[in-house]
């Protein structure tokens, strides 16, 4: 696990694709302790990204920094910019989604809802278009709400399926799904300082069919 910075808060990494967020054994928690060199140091999730998504994340080292960092993704001071690779490209350049969810638990399935009703939440991001090649499209998301494959579900709800991504697009896809957290912002929780990460994607298909625009968000 590559950590970009660690003090004795948090520590900010790169989650690796197939790992989950959650503390058990294989699991983000258990790997950032292998990485750091002492199994027994505390490691608190403060925000998760699905299991099949790869890219940045924080964690908090203290149980006063969890109850920080979670009041930050609360109250939308951590900010999560993502990059994706949509199949087809999106009529307006840059603009907000605003929808809907319903989670289907049982079935591990995000649908969106046509009205309120019980356990549908709202899910807001923006999106601006990067760039356009073979009828994909490279797009940088900023989520405003964190609800669970809520990006894959609100561009696929809008014909814009993630490549790469068999649940919620093509089933017979391979590779990993285009979906990576690129972006971290948020507010020490000792001293204040907002603190600002960034991580470009592997280079991988279909992320190097954008390898110049890529390079130019450096």
């Amino acid at each position: 696990m590559e950590i970009l910075y660690c003090d004795n808060k948090l520590a900010v990494f790169v989650k690796p694709a197939g790992v989950l967020s959650t503390d058990e054994p294989g699991g983000v928690p258990s790997l950032l302790r292998a990485a750091l060199g002492d199994e027994t140091t505390p490691v608190y999730t403060v925000h998760r990204l699905d299991a099949a998504v790869g890219g940045l994340m924080v964690c908090a080292r203290t149980r006063r920094a969890a109850s920080d960092l979670g009041r930050a993704v609360q109250s939308g001071a951590l900010e999560k910019d993502y990059l994706a690779v949509l199949r087809g490209v999106p009529a307006e350049n840059s603009g907000t989604l605003r929808d809907l969810l319903w989670r289907d638990t049982r079935r591990g399935v995000t649908f969106v809802a046509s009205a309120p009703g019980k356990d549908v939440k709202t899910a807001e991001l923006t999106y601006e278009t990067l760039g356009e090649k073979e009828g994909l499209s490279l797009v940088k998301i900023r989520l405003l709400t964190g609800r669970t494959h809520q990006i894959r579900c609100q561009f696929a709800h809008r014909g814009l399926p993630l490549w790469g991504d068999r649940k919620y697009g093509r089933p017979g896809e391979e590779g990993p799904i285009a979906l990576w957290s690129r972006g971290l912002a948020f507010p020490h929780p000792a001293t204040g300082e907002t603190l600002r990460f960034a991580k470009d994607p592997p280079e991988i298909t279909p992320w190097t069919l954008f390898e110049e625009v890529l390079w130019r968000q450096n």
